[in-house]
């Protein structure tokens, strides 16, 4: 009850700063010029958003934080926390340098992966040897099945981080996509957390991430007077995989975060294809959701889609957690 109250309190609390905070924001992202700059060779609707503010993934990481502070001792709260705000942290700085320094690439690759491998190794490291936290994982669909990989903990956790932050990127690129769906992956890793493991490894930061999406998506949702930038998404792709392996549900993730996996996967595809067949491609263009849009797709159409996938994939494991 305690754990189901302070969630409640920090989603109000979460909402509340984003509905307050993001009108001045977003007028001081305006004035800053952290205007997002468009593709001229994705969707020709997108033309219009030239100019929109981004790294509006600072103004619900402000709203996260500002929630989160009265619970930050609760268990699991801190190392999930500070993975997200840690990636958050790169994707502003990859922002920075794209939109205000004019560096088309951003971050370095290599300095940005490298940064991203340092923080996540930190976190990895915290849960195996400090923190008192399983470093189990759920067996996907084998009943009562945990399962302990010793060491290997750090490079598995390594490549499930990694994949999970870089699925939440891609999905960030269409209007209101990535906060629709990860509000709903979220939803799901605080009920199987509490309802259907019964753990409590999360705190209240579920709640915290959830109002703060929500609040977010007041702005974020078509026509979207800000976008979240990489500082967004890198940062909910790091709340969203320290949920999964807090709540041993790591395994889980290419099912009930499909979307994500979809995402990550339709780049593999289109890139290893172009190379194989010197020029020729699979989609129309990857990420997936711009190939449904040069399909004729609107942009409320792909989110309602996508966001309906979701809901469904985590129908589909909290059953199959249940009977398991």
């Amino acid at each position: 009850m305690e754990i189901m109250l302070s969630n409640t309190i920090a989603l109000g609390i979460a909402f509340c700063v984003m509905l307050l905070i993001s009108p001045e924001g977003i007028a001081i992202l305006h004035q800053l010029k952290f205007g997002q700059e468009v593709r001229d060779d994705g969707p020709q609707a997108h033309l219009k958003k030239q100019g929109t503010p981004t790294m509006g993934g600072i103004l619900f990481l402000i709203a996260i934080s500002a929630a989160i502070l009265p619970f930050i001792k609760e268990k699991g709260v801190l190392p999930a926390y500070l993975l997200g705000l840690g990636f958050g942290i790169v994707g502003f700085i990859d922002d920075y340098l794209k939109v205000v320094k004019h560096q088309s690439e951003g971050f370095n690759p290599k300095q940005k992966m490298a940064a991203q491998i340092i923080i996540s190794l930190l976190y990895i490291a915290y849960l195996y040897f400090y923190s008192g936290h399983t470093t189990a994982f759920l067996f996907p669909f084998l009943k009562d099945t945990e399962v302990t990989f010793g060491i290997l903990f750090f490079p598995i956790s390594l490549f499930i981080i990694t994949a999970t932050d870089t699925g939440a990127n891609f999905t960030d690129g269409i209007d209101g996509l990535c906060s629709s769906v990860t509000a709903v992956i979220v939803f799901f890793l605080f009920m199987a957390d509490r309802v259907l493991l019964g753990n409590a490894q999360l705190g209240a930061l579920p709640g915290a991430v959830l109002g703060g999406l929500l609040g977010f998506l007041c702005f974020n949702a078509y026509p979207a007077k800000v976008f979240m930038g990489d500082t967004g998404s890198l940062a909910l792709g790091g709340f969203v995989v320290a949920m999964a392996i807090q709540t041993e549900t790591a395994l889980y993730i290419p099912f009930f975060a499909v979307i994500y996996f979809m995402e990550v996967l339709s780049v593999i595809l289109q890139v290893g294809y172009f190379k194989i067949t010197h020029g020729k491609r699979i989609f129309k263009m990857a990420p997936i959701h711009h190939h449904f849009e040069l399909l004729g797709w609107s942009e409320t159409r792909v989110v309602t889609i996508f966001t309906t996938i979701t809901i469904l994939a985590c129908f589909f494991v909290a059953f199959v957690l249940e009977i398991t």
